[in-house]
C-alpha cells in the first residue's frame, strides 16, 4: 500500500509517517522544509526498509502542487491513503485586531492547500475505484474559542469539506474520514506565536497534552479498518481537557 502524507516535516505528519512505515506502507511525504524531508526519508528507509518518496513544495502554491503530484510515475500514483495533515494557526487576537496576512496564510494552507492536493489525488483514486482520504481537522472545527476566529473558521471548513467529499465519493469506493485532535504538544503553538517559545510553552502548562504519536495511532486505526468499515469522524482529546476552554487545573 502507498500513503501520501502532507506536512510530514514535524508533529502529527511526521509521527504518522513513522507509524505507517512501521506498519510496512510505502509513503510519499510532503512539506516545505526540504532537508527535514530528506532526513525523514533516510531515517524511515533505514529503519523500516520501506520505499519513501519526498516531495518538497508549499501546499499553498497550486502550480507547485500540480507540478509535483503530476510528476509521480505510475507506481507512486497508486495512492491508497491520503492524509491531509498540512495546516497551521497564526496569531491569537480578536478579529478586529487580526493580521490579514495571517488570515491569508491560514486560509491558503488549511483550506485551499487541502483542496488543491485532494482534487488531484481523488482523480487518481477514482481511476482505480479505491482509496481513503483522512483529513486532520481539529477540535477548533467543532467549537469556536476566544481569539481563534479565522483558524477555527478554516477547521470548520475542513469539517464541511470532509462531509462533502464523503457524500460525493460514495459511489467511487473511496472512504473519507476526519480526525479532530484537541491540544497536542507539537510545534503548533510555537508557529502560532511566531517563535515566541515562552508564550508557546505556557499553552501546555497545568495539564498533560496529547503527543503527535497519540494522533498517529488514531490515524492508523482509521486507515487499517476493513474495506466495509469507515471511521467517519473522531474527536481525540487529552483526559485533562473537557472542551476548547476547560482544562485540568486551568478553569479559564
Amino acid at each position: 500500500m502507498i500513503a501520501l502524507i502532507t506536512g510530514a516535516t514535524a508533529g502529527i505528519g511526521k509521527a504518522t509517517a513513522e507509524k505507517f512505515a512501521k506498519e510496512g506502507l510505502n509513503i510519499i511525504i510532503t512539506g516545505r522544509r526540504c532537508q527535514r524531508l530528506e532526513n525523514l526519508k533516510k531515517e524511515l528507509t533505514d529503519k523500516y526498509n520501506v520505499k519513501i518518496k519526498s516531495l518538497c513544495f508549499d501546499i499553498r502554491d497550486r502550480n507547485a502542487v500540480e507540478k509535483n503530484i503530476l510528476s509521480l510515475d505510475n507506481y507512486w500514483q497508486q495512492i491508497d491513503i491520503l492524509v491531509n495533515n498540512a495546516g497551521l494557526a497564526l496569531g491569537f487576537e480578536p478579529i478586529h485586531n487580526g493580521n490579514p496576512d495571517d488570515w491569508e496564510i491560514m486560509i491558503d494552507t488549511n483550506i485551499k492547500g487541502l483542496l488543491y492536493i485532494s482534487r488531484l489525488i481523488i482523480n487518481m483514486m477514482i481511476k482505480r475505484k479505491k482509496g481513503h482520504i483522512i483529513n486532520v481537522s481539529s477540535i477548533a472545527g467543532k467549537e469556536v474559542y476566544l481569539n481563534g476566529n479565522v483558524y477555527c473558521a478554516t477547521k470548520h471548513a475542513v469539517e464541511a469539506l470532509t462531509k462533502a467529499m464523503r457524500m460525493e465519493l460514495i459511489n467511487e469506493n473511496i472512504k473519507v474520514s476526519s480526525v479532530a485532535p484537541g491540544k497536542v504538544h507539537t510545534e503548533f503553538s510555537l508557529v502560532r506565536f511566531k517563535g515566541d517559545k515562552e508564550r508557546a510553552d505556557k499553552v501546555y502548562e497545568g495539564y498533560r497534552a496529547l503527543s503527535a504519536e497519540d494522533i498517529a495511532e488514531v490515524i492508523w486505526f482509521i486507515a487499517s479498518r476493513p474495506p466495509h468499515v469507515n471511521v467517519a469522524d473522531v474527536l481525540v482529546i487529552t483526559a485533562d481537557q473537557a472542551d476548547t476552554r476547560l482544562f485540568k487545573n486551568n478553569f479559564k
